[in-house]
């Protein structure tokens, strides 16, 4: 299912999220959400955004977490993600090269010997 992709402005997301405008500079301040910037220096939020700061105050609000331990997490998180896309891709590749190498197997032309010979060497020791 694709999923529009929106852009918000401060105002925007402290209404959808009913959070103040103060907190979301605040996270911005800690470095935990980097918002686009448009010319006139204005605030633009993605939805990518608005699910990180869901996430945020999940892990403050409900677990407690400081926002230096959400800083960490998050970046624990995004590195697990970028790890996920590796492994995808090296399986992807992986899976390619099997089946390019089954293929290949199965083109080659098979030969059976037309007949075996049996050679029996004697030595005088």
């Amino acid at each position: 299912m694709g999923r529009k992709k929106g852009f918000y402005t401060i105002g925007m997301v402290a209404e959808i999220l009913n959070i103040h405008p103060h907190t979301l500079r605040e996270y911005e301040r800690e470095g935990l959400i980097r918002p686009k910037r448009t010319a006139g220096n204005i605030r633009i939020y993605t939805d990518e955004d608005i699910e990180d700061i869901k996430f945020i105050r999940e892990m403050t609000q409900e677990l407690g977490v400081n926002l230096a331990g959400v800083d960490i997490i998050m970046r624990m998180k995004r590195q697990i993600e970028q790890l996920h896309s590796v492994i995808e891709s090296l399986e992807s590749t992986l899976r390619k090269k099997i089946e390019e190498e089954n293929a290949r197997r199965s083109s080659l032309v098979k030969k059976e010997p037309s007949h075996i010979v049996e050679i029996k060497i004697e030595r005088d020791d």
